[in-house]
């Protein structure tokens, strides 16, 4: 069993300690939030009360965290990660673009720290299930060191690339597919919905034929059409994800014009306020550029 540190133990992270925990480690923990390191002790794990207290006890430390700025912060600061006396591996399960992680990696590599970007796929519900996707770029000892512990959390681990920075590369292939595939699905249906159709058959046809996808069948028939809205990821965190997708296709000379217009809908979702719900409310722009709602009718 190993000594692992975790700092970050928000929607995800918090499900992730404890199937660390599960699996019968020594789980290490630090968060701004006391409520969620409290529950994380209760669980088992030990507080403590800086990212550099976590990285002084633990060999390998992994990070969940909301933003670049954060991580960076966590990372490379005197009194980060990247300054603990017992880290030998760096893994970074949150979505911060290739350039901010290889620039991570670069440094701490100076320390003789390994980096790993491992982001995630399979939401909240795959957290807390352990189902998750890890799609883990950089070093192969590295990777093949920690790999047994992703899998406590993770059911499709997946070593990408020694290059840093590919796991994150993929991870926001990924989110882009679901922010524009929500984007265009939504705006279909509300087309079909204000010319007559019922939306119940509507989606269920939708979800037999061509036009089927994870956005259709999980997002739209299993919340929206329910106006539920609990896929479990915020709207302020989706629209960061397309600008870093903006940001990296500048860099490497993408086209990305479709994901200039997605990004323009959760620019206005979060101007309007709903910043911190669910993605899925991106839905509430568009219903109220077109009159109607997605929703099953009584």
């Amino acid at each position: 069993m190993e000594k692992i540190g975790f700092v970050g133990l928000g929607a995800m992270g918090g499900h992730m300690a404890r199937h660390l925990l599960k699996a019968g480690h020594d789980v290490y923990v630090s968060d701004l939030n006391s409520d969620t390191v409290a529950a994380a002790v209760m669980h088992g794990a030990f507080r403590c009360e800086s990212p550099l207290h976590v990285a002084d006890n633990a060999e390998i430390v992994l990070t969940c965290l909301p933003t670049p700025e954060i991580v960076e912060e966590v990372a490379l600061s005197e009194y980060g990660i990247g300054s603990g006396s017992a880290v030998k591996y760096f893994v970074d399960h949150s979505t911060v673009g290739h350039t901010v992680s290889s620039r991570i990696a670069a440094k701490l590599a100076e320390r003789n720290i390994l980096a790993l970007d491992a982001p995630l796929a399979g939401g909240v519900a795959g957290a807390e299930a352990g189902t998750l996707s890890v799609m883990v770029g950089g070093n192969a000892d590295a990777y093949r060191r920690c790999e047994p512990i992703f899998q406590a959390f993770g059911r499709n681990v997946v070593h990408v690339g020694d290059q840093p920075g590919l796991g994150q590369t993929l991870k926001l292939v990924n989110n882009m597919i679901v922010g524009a595939t929500l984007v265009a699905t939504c705006e279909a249906v509300l087309f079909g919905i204000k010319n007559g159709l019922d939306p119940q058959v509507l989606i269920d046809m939708l979800n037999k034929s061509t036009a089927r996808s994870f956005t259709s069948e999980t997002i739209v028939a299993g919340s929206i059409l329910e106006r539920r809205f609990d896929l479990g990821f915020r709207m302020d965190l989706m629209r960061k994800d397309l600008r870093l997708f903006l940001l990296e296709a500048e860099r490497v000379g993408a086209a990305t014009f479709a994901t200039s217009v997605v990004k323009q809908f959760f620019d206005r979702a979060v101007a309007s306020g709903n910043g911190g719900e669910d993605m899925s409310k991106v839905v509430l722009e568009l219903e109220a550029l077109t009159g109607v709602e997605i929703a099953r009718r009584a």
